[in-house]
């Protein structure tokens, strides 16, 4: 069987879950029912709805290290990126102030893109990048 194309849960690797949860849900607003499994030990987590089913996690870095087995590593900012595309040029400010309020980084203030777009970056409390992107040729459904 192939595996197919699609992803149900993208987890990050926190170092504090509280102050990450802060960020993510009173920060920038995303839906969730706070932090669960904390009965188990390495369980704690918390997930957070995004669009059509897909869910964003954070978890403590030293329990992903625990359930993989793989040596803890410093979180790189640049591996990779989220991207989040915007349906208005002025929701990538809107946004990027909105998280820098929260504790973000900012990295690369909102700009004109080579590609007719406009957008920035920011790093969460832990460095991960979100790349805040309004590209008229890829407008967002919603």
């Amino acid at each position: 069987m192939a595996m197919k194309p699609r992803i149900s849960v993208l987890t990050l690797a926190v170092s504090n879950l509280e102050k990450s949860l802060s960020f993510y849900r009173d920060g920038l607003g995303f839906p969730t029912q706070g932090i669960i499994g904390r009965e188990f030990e390495h369980g704690a987590v918390a997930f957070f709805d995004l669009q059509s089913g897909l869910k964003l996690a954070i978890w403590t870095q030293d329990d992903l290290v625990h359930d993989t087995g793989l040596p803890k590593q410093p979180i790189c900012s640049t591996a990779s990126s989220i991207g989040h595309n915007v349906l208005r040029r002025e929701d990538v400010d809107d946004i990027m102030r909105k998280a820098r309020l929260a504790g973000a980084q900012v990295i690369k203030a909102p700009q004109d893109t080579f590609y007719g777009g406009y957008a920035g970056y920011f790093t969460d409390p832990d460095g991960h990048l979100w790349e805040i992107v309004w590209n008229p040729q890829m407008l967002p459904s919603d």
